[in-house]
């Protein structure tokens, strides 16, 4: 999973990359660092652009019930897609896809809670501190602490705007997304070692949905079985969760997981043209400065990492 010179693997190492892996996944997939940087960007848009069309649902269903109409339409279309096999895996492999859903359930209804009382594009600001300090706190070279720390001084930046007149409870939310984005970084390089293809991705989508259902049901109840809502909740689940997060799953067997947190810091300011093009949302000139910083961490990020 990593791009540097092998080395003694340390703690955190071997909390990113479980061993063994299946046989699936043995040896590196063709494409390296280029594809994986494709696909992490690919993801990116298709989320952002999803999360913009869910916050234009909020008044129809809650941002609750979107949440579970995501996560189960999104359930639905992987196991369709992929058929996973569901015999023949061991107690271990069943742990990481567990708690892989309850990382996906908790961090959309966070992030959701989150962009219904915050703008957007400062959500996602707080959010991606999460791979921000993931990528920190797993990086091998002294370049991959500093071109952190340019991302994370651009992330900052990018959110000055909001931060005199932020709901305290909308970044609360933030913050505890950003906690388990990082989690989920971690457990989609496990799934990703331990299930085939989008297989574990399928499963773990299914717990989340299981879980996500009684508060959806609770908030919306229904108001979730409208025509125009489920047209625009399956929608917004293929943008938000089914797409982005295959891509993210197949990049990160492509990718170090310090680089792929790194990338990740791109989000804000996705999240930005999202808001813009979908929300009306200006961007400032201190706006387009902070998106210049976050490109140019990412991509000295991926140079590093492919050397």
């Amino acid at each position: 999973m990593t791009a540097t010179p092998p080395s003694a693997p340390s703690a955190t190492d071997t909390a990113a990359r479980p061993a063994p892996p299946a046989p699936e996944a043995q040896g590196r997939p063709a494409g390296g660092p280029a594809l994986g940087t494709g696909l992490v960007l690919g993801g990116l848009l298709a989320q952002e652009f999803g999360a913009a069309t869910a916050a234009s649902l909020f008044p129809r269903a809650g941002a609750l019930g979107i949440v579970a109409l995501r996560l189960t339409v999104s359930a639905v279309l992987l196991l369709a897609v992929c058929r996973p096999r569901v015999r023949g895996h061991r107690r271990a492999d069943w742990t990481v896809i567990v708690a892989f859903g309850v990382a996906l359930a908790g961090m959309n209804t966070l992030f959701y809670q989150a962009i219904a009382r915050i703008p957007l594009g400062t959500a996602v600001t707080w959010e991606v501190l999460g791979p921000l300090v993931l990528s920190v706190v797993t990086a091998r070279r002294a370049t991959s602490w500093l071109w952190a720390a340019l991302a994370l001084g651009g992330v900052a930046l990018l959110g000055r705007g909001g931060l005199n007149s932020l709901n305290g409870a909308g970044v609360g939310f933030a913050l505890g997304a950003a906690a388990l984005w990082a989690a989920y970084i971690l457990l989609s390089a496990r799934t990703g070692a331990r299930f085939p293809k989008a297989d574990g991705l399928a499963l773990a989508m299914a717990v989340g949905a299981v879980l996500s259902l009684p508060a959806g049901l609770a908030d919306a109840g229904g108001r979730l079985l409208e025509p125009l809502t489920l047209g625009l909740g399956a929608a917004v689940a293929v943008l938000s969760s089914a797409l982005p997060y295959t891509l993210e799953m197949l990049a990160l067997r492509r990718l170090a997981p310090a680089t792929f947190a790194v990338l990740m810091s791109l989000a804000p300011a996705v999240a930005a043209l999202a808001g813009y093009l979908v929300l009306n949302q200006s961007l400032t000139g201190i706006d387009l400065i902070a998106i210049t910083l976050v490109v140019t961490a990412s991509a000295g990020a991926v140079r590093a990492s492919s050397r």
